[in-house]
């Protein structure tokens, strides 16, 4: 049997049945309440029972009480009525499931010899387990000597092997470099030597040219400064001002300026 439609209260049978809202409605009765537009499974809202589109869809509003003293009477009595209850309650569960121990000085006394026997049971279990898993060593004079020992050999290694690593962090900055290309000089003076070319051998020059000796490490700045390591000969020095020379590195055959607080004369 076809069930009645929601509107029209009419048979509806299974090619124009429409199933939405708990009832079963023609494809032209399932329209709005109010004005009767045609709706779809998309493009309904229900609001008890009954289709209605998203213009005319019933807006939920609430009711605004006056705070009259009849309302607040109303309140505080059912505030009270509420403390009453609970407290009901509580006086019906305080004996289940904890209980409310006073801290008399029996209940004192207790608690303290509980704590001295869970005290005397640690250290119990401490004494039977301390050698397990670790050893205790006695601090004799022997036992000292040798941690000496092992300090010192420790503390000579780390210095030697910081003397090797160490970079030199004492090392002066080198002073500013001036525009030597405005004073005049004898460009032969600062001339690289061809590549492959080395320094001459560390002799002392016929001219009496000055030998000098790296006190620090230097990176060269410049394509025409000279890099030095600390001890590194340097050769054939010619002072260019307080801050700056000119000389030969006898270990990379290289010549150019260098800082002049970077060596020392030998």
């Amino acid at each position: 049997m076809n069930p009645p439609c929601g509107r029209c209260n009419k048979p509806v049978y299974p090619t124009e049945k429409i199933n939405c809202l708990d009832k079963y409605w023609h494809k032209g009765c399932f329209s709005c309440e109010v004005c009767k537009m045609a709706l779809s499974m998309t493009t309904y809202k229900g609001f008890e029972k009954k289709p209605y589109c998203s213009m005319h869809y019933p807006k939920t509003s609430f009711t605004i009480v006056a705070d009259t003293p009849e309302n607040l009477r109303l309140k505080q009595q059912s505030m009270l009525n509420s403390q009453a209850l609970y407290k009901e309650d509580f006086e019906k569960n305080k004996g289940k499931g904890f209980s409310v121990v006073a801290d008399t000085p029996e209940m004192q006394r207790v608690k303290k010899t509980q704590d001295q026997i869970s005290h005397a049971l640690y250290k119990e279990d401490f004494e039977k387990n301390k050698g397990k898993g670790f050893s205790v060593v006695v601090d004799t004079p022997e036992m000292q000597r040798l941690k000496k020992t092992q300090d010192q050999i420790s503390n000579i290694k780390y210095h030697e092997d910081f003397e090797k690593s160490r970079v030199r962090s004492d090392a002066p900055p080198p002073e500013n470099r001036q525009d030597y290309e405005e004073q005049p000089c004898n460009p032969e003076r600062f001339t690289q030597p061809p590549v492959g070319q080395t320094c001459p051998a560390p002799v002392a020059p016929p001219s009496g040219g000055k030998r000098y000796q790296a006190v620090y490490s230097y990176t060269a700045a410049e394509a025409d400064e000279v890099s030095l390591q600390e001890g590194d000969l340097i050769l054939n020095v010619e002072q260019i001002d307080e801050g700056w020379m000119f000389g030969c590195n006898q270990r990379t055959g290289q010549r150019g300026m260098l800082p002049a607080n970077y060596v020392r004369p030998m």
